[in-house]
């Protein structure tokens, strides 16, 4: 790297936490403790698609042009899923973990992150198969209003459909996905009886607070943006949120070992990344 980029890039750095602090001050998003390699690379694709020639010209029209913010927080939020994406998640949560879920006569389940909805309706799909929906209360929450928007509608492109169809079989579905669905326009538009419980909520990892005790906590793909201290934060509230031998689902590159509130946990199916409320 040349002192000319290294320079200009330490610029950079000082511009985007510039942007973040005016994002958090003007519109109460907190990215300031994401991790800054993925910030960084994000902001530049919206600095380039937003014809801004700096971090510095973006800040401006995000404070000045409250019709930028919408588009800025598709940028910084990821929206990136799919239906019982990763299959042998799902398949460990109905051979390892509903076995225990049966035993309580109600259950919540946070869905943390949920972006556009695929994994909420996953869970609620493999819940109702395994005969649980109707004990059961989904909470969907996102920070990205239009993301939850999506969600609750439940529609989403048809060429989608082939790969949700073969994570569900891969992930032990017991009934045909096209079961859930119809279709009409290039689009899938999933049965609204999948929404009779469901709440969907904004809610931020960052700044709010727990909302209630679940017996299952999902929050997949979400920590890895975080930086250390806000990953120790959000499984914290994880960890507050789960009554004992209360269950907890990661991404398959996210982990506790590293975390504070570790010991509360102990690995359930540790190749999903599955783990388990211990005592207090």
């Amino acid at each position: 790297m040349t002192d000319r980029t290294e320079k200009i890039e330490k610029v950079e750095d000082i511009e985007i936490r510039l942007l973040l602090d005016a994002l958090y001050h003007r519109y109460h998003y907190d990215f300031r403790n994401y991790a800054m390699s993925s910030i960084r690379r994000r902001l530049r694709q919206a600095r380039a698609d937003l014809n801004c020639a700096t971090i510095s010209a973006l800040q401006e029209r995000v404070l000045h042009d409250p019709d930028v913010m919408p588009r800025m927080l598709r940028y910084l939020t990821v929206q990136v899923s799919e239906m019982f994406r990763d299959p042998s998640y799902f398949l460990a949560i109905r051979e390892k973990v509903v076995p225990h879920l049966r035993t309580y006569p109600s259950l919540k389940v946070w869905i943390a992150g949920c972006s556009t909805g695929e994994e909420l309706y996953s869970l609620v799909i493999l819940f109702r198969e395994e005969g649980l929906e109707d004990r059961t209360l989904f909470y969907a929450t996102d920070i990205n209003p239009e993301a939850l928007a999506q969600a609750e509608a439940g529609v989403y492109h048809l060429e989608r459909v082939r790969q949700f169809t073969e994570n569900h079989r891969l992930a032990g579905g017991v009934t045909s996905l096209s079961d859930y669905y119809q279709t009409g326009y290039d689009r899938c538009v999933l049965d609204k009886s999948l929404r009779r419980k469901v709440v969907f909520s904004d809610h931020s990892l960052v700044t709010d607070q727990v909302f209630g005790e679940m017996q299952f906590v999902s929050c997949r793909n979400v920590m890895i943006y975080f930086d250390r201290a806000l990953q120790d934060r959000a499984v914290g509230l994880f960890k507050d949120a789960l009554p004992r031998n209360g269950f907890l689902g990661l991404g398959a590159k996210e982990t506790l070992r590293f975390s504070d509130h570790a010991k509360a946990f102990r690995e359930f199916v540790p190749g999903e990344k599955i783990y388990q409320r211990a005592g207090a």
